[in-house]
């Protein structure tokens, strides 16, 4: 059984291809750049992008399961011709399909449900993995800015995203299943920026930030101006369910989900 993994060097895939191909199975990893993937050996690395259709239909022949990402790039584009896409999957035998949301339901997944796939919703919150943004700023300043930091959320691991996802693309009982995915706790700015202090064991400290201050620091990164309106709004105001905590992680793959803590102290040298 093939598994091919878009978006294959992104926060989750890059995790969901290390996990497979330590299981032992055959993966094939979608990427625009295949010379610098820097993936594990014995991966089948394809060149390929979603505003290229040829290139998915190619990366298809011989799948069996598929890893889909419904949005790419720095504009968080939805991924186009969704029923097309869909359509070359079950013509080249695809059964089985996890779809990575963007924060909301679109036609990746509505094309997806009126077919003959079998699904998995895989609906994360806040990455922990956002907070790598901070990095510069703790590294030069010992200093975090942000806006809306008073607001909580329930922040979840890349790592337990791919973990519920490999499961899905290889074992029975997932299907139609949609998996919301939090981390174990509700944690404002400031608390995260005092638990990857205690990961470094120095103090940084939390200043607010007003929205236009936001804005020009996302823009200094490079962030285009939909992604910076789009994380913007969604830290403002949140879903219901991104500031509740749910035990979808532990329920799908028998272990607890990892805290910020542990995920700090895993990614200590980011920041020093």
């Amino acid at each position: 059984m093939t598994i091919l993994i878009t978006g294959a060097t992104g926060n989750v895939g890059r995790h969901l291809v290390q996990l497979l191909n330590a299981a032992n199975r055959p993966v094939r990893a979608l990427t625009r750049d295949p010379d610098n993937a820097h993936l594990p050996a014995g991966v089948d690395v394809r060149a390929g992008d979603f505003t290229d259709f040829t290139s998915l239909e190619a990366a298809l022949e011989g799948v069996t399961a598929l890893h889909l990402m419904t949005s790419f790039g720095p504009a968080n584009a939805t991924v186009p011709n969704s029923r097309d896409l869909v359509a070359a999957a079950v013509k080249a035998g695809v059964r089985r399909v996890t779809l990575l949301w963007n924060g909301f339901e679109g036609p990746v997944e509505a094309a997806v449900e009126d077919s003959e796939l079998e699904y998995t919703h895989l609906r994360p919150g806040e990455f922990m993995s956002n907070a790598l943004s901070w990095a510069e700023m703790i590294r030069t300043e010992g200093v975090v800015r942000e806006a809306y930091g008073e607001i909580g959320h329930s922040p979840v691991d890349v790592r337990d995203i791919a973990a519920v996802a490999a499961l899905a693309l290889t074992e029975d009982g997932h299907a139609g299943q949609a998996y919301t995915l939090t981390g174990p706790e509700v944690l404002t700015a400031p608390q995260q920026v005092e638990l990857i202090a205690g990961a470094l064991g120095k103090d940084v400290r939390y200043e607010a930030e007003d929205r236009e201050g936001a804005r020009i620091r996302m823009r200094a990164m490079g962030i285009e101006e939909d992604a910076i309106e789009y994380v913007l709004d969604w830290r403002a105001n949140p879903p219901e369910f991104a500031q509740k905590v749910f035990s979808t992680v532990e329920d799908v793959t028998g272990r607890p989900a990892r805290t910020f803590a542990v995920w700090a102290r895993d990614h200590a040298d980011s920041f020093r």
